[in-house]
């Protein structure tokens, strides 16, 4: 029996092993299991961090040029409040060119001068900052021009601008006034 016993045992003891190498794969496997699940993890919050960054970016480069539209406008404002004063100083200087020239005195002569002189200063400083006068000539364009009536004419063909009434001035390429206009039926 002793032989026999020991084929008893030995034989538990293979089987033992096999069972341990059995656990020792499942271990491996679960480690390997464990560490792609990490893997994916990791390459699933990479790609969150590289969206949240462009994201960033692209809010940061939105900002910057707001910013810098908002620089280049922030004196429309007062661009837009100049233009009545440069309407009344074109009113005056008009009104004086239809006083006889024969007829008025030397101090008339030099308060046209006066109303030019500061009229064409005004006019320099708005270029300077970007106000310019909108193009009056040729076929209304709805973009700068307001038409506030139509009229008959044989000189002009049809949506040609036939007389301008108020001038319209864009600062820096943005219309801050429309040309009011008539236009050809």
């Amino acid at each position: 029996m002793s032989e026999k016993e020991n084929t008893e045992e030995i034989i538990p003891e293979s089987q033992q092993e096999g069972e341990e190498k059995q656990e020792e794969m499942s271990t491996e496997e679960a480690l390997q299991l464990a560490l792609d699940e990490a893997k994916a993890e990791t390459e699933k919050y990479k790609e969150q961090y590289i969206r949240v960054h462009a994201d960033f970016d692209n809010s940061k480069k939105r900002l910057e040029r707001e910013k810098a539209t908002a620089v280049a406008y922030s004196n429309e404002a007062f661009a837009r409040d100049m233009l009545g004063v440069l309407d009344s100083l074109e009113s005056a200087i008009a009104s004086t060119e239809q006083i006889d020239h024969e007829e008025c005195d030397e101090a008339i002569v030099k308060f046209r001068e006066g109303l030019k002189l500061t009229f064409d200063q005004t006019v320099s400083v708005l270029k300077k900052h970007g106000v310019e006068e909108v193009v009056h000539e040729g076929v209304f364009d709805p973009n700068c021009h307001q038409v506030l009536m139509q009229v008959e004419s044989e000189t002009h063909e049809k949506d040609q601008i036939v007389q301008v009434m108020q001038k319209g001035y864009t600062m820096k390429e943005r219309v801050i006034r429309p040309a009011m206009v008539s236009t050809a039926k």
